[in-house]
């Protein structure tokens, strides 16, 4: 419909009201195919940058990405199994490539763990552990950071810029710090998921914190309690299922993160990845790439559970 057409029934008013409203649609369409353009100009630029500095290879070695991908599919469909529970291989030549025994842990003379899935134990035990260490420090320094609960701006600055340090750096970065400073082992990447955690949990608990219901708190504060009773009895229960949906939520990140800081020397499963794509171990790599898959979906679904248990069943049902 042109600008100027309007249906004869519309009233002087009205007629005004379509106008505008055609006027209002046609700078969305005009801003949509502007951004649209942009992004195509910025992503062709960022090819051409990629092929330039590829040393103009880029473009040429591309359609090569599917040949690496079937590169990684094995000749025989059960080695990924064979890999994934340290069975023998029919196809063993003597090179590392099929020892799948070798990597065994063995708890008694006949009961082994398999090797990928104490690996991904020790994974597990890395994102664990600097969740509980960073949410312990997060819970504390976020009610000094919210402005309803510390009204004193400069310690309220300190605490917020020291948040944001600690989460300015990817985990991956601090952790090669780390690596420098300690050696190859999961202690590094502990401290560097954990740095990290409590400058993101630290931010998102005091934003829960700022949006609490201070009525609680203010009756607290006129029955004579201090500014912890105020914090413990008139906050805290506010905003815990809050604290715990965020804690789960960064668990699931975390053992993400640790998968990647294995893969740089930081311990775990990431570093078996890592040693089985460069050695060109068909099997070995899938079968880390359906552990971690299965991992992940399995942390995710407790994650949902425990969310739903600590938080209420009312909020994951739909407003009636």
């Amino acid at each position: 419909m042109a600008l100027n057409t309007l249906p004869k029934e519309f009233s002087e008013s009205g007629a005004l009201i379509e106008r505008h409203w055609q006027e209002l649609a046609a700078k969305r369409r005009l801003y949509s195919w502007v951004g649209f353009g942009i992004l195509l100009f910025a992503l062709g630029g960022s090819m051409w940058f990629a092929n330039a500095t590829n040393a103009g290879k880029f473009f040429d070695r591309l359609p090569h990405l599917f040949d690496f991908v079937g590169g990684m599919i094995p000749r025989d469909g059960f080695e990924v199994f064979r890999a994934l529970f340290d069975l023998p291989s029919p196809y063993d030549d003597g090179s590392f490539k099929y020892n799948y025994p070798e990597g065994r842990l063995y708890l008694t003379e006949s009961f082994y763990v398999p090797e990928y899935f104490y690996k991904m134990l020790e994974t597990l035990n890395i994102a664990i552990f600097s969740t509980i260490l960073g949410a312990f420090f997060g819970f504390i320094l976020c009610f000094l950071a919210a402005r309803t609960l510390m009204p004193n701006p400069f310690v309220r600055g300190i605490v917020r810029r020291l948040m944001e340090i600690l989460r300015a750096f990817p985990e991956v970065v601090l952790a090669g710090f780390f690596l420098a400073i300690f050696s190859l082992g999961p202690l590094p990447a502990v401290i560097a998921v954990s740095i990290h955690t409590v400058g993101a949990l630290g931010k998102l608990f005091f934003e829960v914190v700022e949006n609490a219901d201070m009525k609680a708190e203010e009756g607290l504060r006129a029955a004579g309690g201090n500014w912890i009773e105020r914090v413990w009895f008139g906050i805290v229960p506010q905003v815990m299922p809050n604290f715990i949906s965020y804690f789960l939520l960064r668990l699931e990140i975390n053992v993400r993160a640790s998968t990647i800081i294995g893969a740089v020397g930081g311990g775990g499963i990431g570093e078996l990845l890592r040693l089985s794509i460069g050695q060109n171990h068909q099997a070995k790599t899938l079968a880390i790439i359906l552990l971690l898959f299965l991992t992940i979906v399995a942390v995710d679904q407790l994650s949902a559970w425990a969310r739903r248990r600590f938080v209420g069943d009312q909020a994951f049902q739909l407003a009636q």
